[in-house]
C-alpha cells in the first residue's frame, strides 16, 4: 500500500495562501480519500475491471489448492503402508507443490495489489484536479484528507468530488 499512501498525500491540496495572509484559519474543507474509492462509480468500475482480469488466476490458484489438498489426503492415507523411497518421493513432491502454491498465491496478492493500485492512482489524480477546482470555486483554503474525528456541516466536500468522479 505504499504507493496507494504516496497517491493519498497528493490529495492533500492547499488552495490560495488566503489564510496565512488574514492571520487566522481560514476556510477548510475535508474529503474522507476511502469514501472516494469505495463509492465511486469509477472505483467500482474499477474493481469490477479487476476482478474480471484476475478472476482467472484466482480460479487456477483455487483448483491448485485443492489438487494439494486431494494429494495430501492421498498421502496420508497411503503413507503408512508404503516403502521409504516411495513414501520419500511422495513428501518430496508434496512439499514442491506446496511450494509453488504459495509462490503463485504471493505473486497473484502482489499483482492485485499494483493493479488496484495502479487504478487508485488514476481515481486520485482525477480526484486531485476536481479538489483542486472545487475548493478554488469555493474559497476553501486548506482541503485535509483521511480520518477526521469531527467536522462541522458543510466542511465534507467527499460527496461533491464523488458527484464530479462519477460524470
Amino acid at each position: 500500500m505504499g504507493a496507494a499512501a504516496c497517491v493519498l498525500g497528493a490529495l492533500g491540496i492547499v488552495a490560495g495562501g488566503g489564510a496565512q495572509a488574514q492571520g487566522g484559519p481560514g476556510k477548510v474543507g475535508f474529503v474522507a480519500t476511502e469514501r472516494l474509492y469505495g463509492e465511486s462509480k469509477r472505483a467500482k468500475a474499477a474493481d469490477a475491471r479487476i476482478a474480471a482480469e484476475f478472476s482467472g488466476r484466482d480460479k487456477a490458484n483455487q483448483a491448485m489448492v485443492a489438487s494439494l489438498k486431494k494429494l495430501t489426503d492421498a498421502f496420508e492415507a497411503d503413507a503408512p503402508a508404503l516403502r521409504e523411497p516411495e513414501r520419500t518421493r511422495r513428501a518430496r513432491e508434496l512439499l514442491d507443490l506446496d511450494k509453488e502454491v504459495q509462490r503463485k498465491q504471493t505473486a497473484y496478492r502482489d499483482d492485485l495489489l499494483h493493479r488496484k493500485d495502479e487504478e487508485r492512482a488514476q481515481i486520485a489524480e482525477r480526484a486531485s484536479a476536481l479538489i483542486a477546482r472545487i475548493a478554488e470555486q469555493e474559497n476553501i483554503d486548506i482541503v485535509l484528507f483521511r480520518d477526521v474525528l469531527w467536522t462541522r456541516p458543510g466542511v465534507d466536500i467527499t460527496d461533491k468530488i464523488i458527484r464530479q468522479l462519477d460524470q
